[in-house]
């Protein structure tokens, strides 16, 4: 069974910058051996896809939100992936969560395909 710890959420005024970390652990958890995906929820509303990397962390995808704000990125050696966030608008407060799956990535995977999830950090966006 897969662990996963994020870190890095916070308060950032409109405009700003947060870089959110997740780390991966456990025994079934090696370099290469999941694809991992970021996703938010905010009140009230569904858990929405933002992005994903795969396995060997060549491929990306993103949602039409994410795309030219959002980085994915991954450290293999480390089973740790990052989501960098830039350009930050109100909209893009709610708690953000990290997740692994066992399947390679280089197709864009729905949020069944992840069989592993962190606790999730909140994102706050105000003035």
């Amino acid at each position: 069974q897969a662990q996963l710890v994020e870190y890095g959420g916070g308060w950032v005024q409109p405009g700003g910058s947060l870089k959110l970390s997740c780390t991966a652990s456990g025994s079934t958890v090696r370099p290469y051996s999941h694809s991992m995906g970021w996703f938010r929820q905010a009140p009230g509303k569904e858990r929405k896809f933002i992005a994903q990397i795969s396995r060997s962390g060549a491929r990306t995808y993103y949602s039409d939100v994410a795309q030219g704000r959002f980085t994915i990125s991954r450290d293999l050696a480390n089973n740790t992936g990052y989501l960098q966030l830039n350009g930050l608008m109100p909209e893009d407060t709610a708690v953000y969560y990290c997740a692994i799956s066992p399947r390679g990535g280089t197709v864009q995977l729905s949020a069944v395909d992840f069989d592993a999830w962190g606790q999730g950090t909140q994102v706050t966006v105000s003035s």
